[in-house]
C-alpha cells in the first residue's frame, strides 16, 4: 500500500525514545491497607477493654426459653417477687436491632452504672429472635444475654419478665447493693443508737 510506505520512508530515520524500566517499589512493613490498620488498631483496643464479656462462642436461645438465674444466698421469696414483675424496673435497656458487639458494650457499661447508681432492679429488653432467625442482631443476642448477666458481679438474679413487660423477650435483673448503698444503710441503722462500751455498767 502506498499509504504505508510513504510512512515507513518518512520514518527510517527517526530512532524511538528509550523506554525507562519501570522499578515496582516493593512493599515495605509501614505500608498497610486499611483493613490491616483497622485489625490491628481493634486487637490493641481490646488488649485496653476492661470488659470480660464474650462476643463469640455462645449458642442462640429458643424464642420461648425462659432465662433464670439467681445467686447462692438470694432469698426465695425475693427471686419470686423478681419473676412476678413486683419489683419495678428502675433503669430500661433496649437492644433491638443491636450486633453483638455493641449489644456487649452496651450491657456492660449499663449494669454497671446502674449499680453504681445504687439501683436495684432492672429490665432488659433483648428479643425474642423468632422473626428474623438468620440476623446476627437479634438471632442470638438472647443466649448471649443470658451468658453476660451470669458473668456480671452486680447481677444478683435475673428472670424473663413477665408478659406485661416483654415476656421471654426480655428479662429482668435484681443487682447488688453498691457500697455507697451499703453505708447509707448503716447510718440510717445506726442513726439514734448508742455504741455498745464494753466494761460499761
Amino acid at each position: 500500500m502506498q499509504d504505508d510506505d510513504d510512512f515507513l520512508s518518512e520514518m527510517g530515520d527517526v530512532t524511538p525514545l528509550k523506554t525507562e524500566t519501570r522499578v515496582r517499589r516493593a512493599r515495605s512493613a509501614t505500608d498497610k491497607t486499611l483493613v490491616e490498620l483497622r485489625r490491628e488498631a481493634a486487637v490493641t483496643e481490646r488488649g485496653r477493654d476492661s470488659n470480660p464479656l464474650a462476643d463469640e462462642g455462645v449458642k442462640p436461645l429458643d424464642p420461648w426459653y425462659v432465662l433464670e438465674f439467681k445467686r447462692p444466698g438470694i432469698q426465695n421469696g425475693v427471686y419470686r417477687k423478681l419473676k412476678k414483675g413486683s419489683y419495678a424496673a428502675e433503669a430500661r435497656l433496649d437492644m433491638h436491632r443491636m450486633n453483638v458487639q455493641r449489644a456487649r458494650r452496651e450491657i456492660y457499661g449499663f449494669i454497671n452504672e446502674c449499680h453504681e447508681l445504687g439501683l436495684r432492679s432492672v429490665l432488659i429488653v433483648h428479643g425474642k429472635g423468632e422473626r428474623s432467625p438468620n440476623s446476627e442482631a437479634v438471632g442470638i443476642l438472647k443466649g448471649f444475654v443470658d451468658h453476660w448477666l451470669r458473668e456480671l458481679a452486680p447481677v444478683q438474679a435475673f428472670h424473663s419478665a413477665p408478659p406485661n413487660l416483654g415476656g421471654t423477650g426480655a428479662v429482668l435483673v435484681l443487682l447488688a447493693k453498691s457500697e455507697e448503698k451499703k453505708r447509707e444503710n448503716r447510718e440510717r441503722f445506726m442513726r439514734g443508737r448508742v455504741p455498745y462500751e464494753q466494761g460499761s455498767t
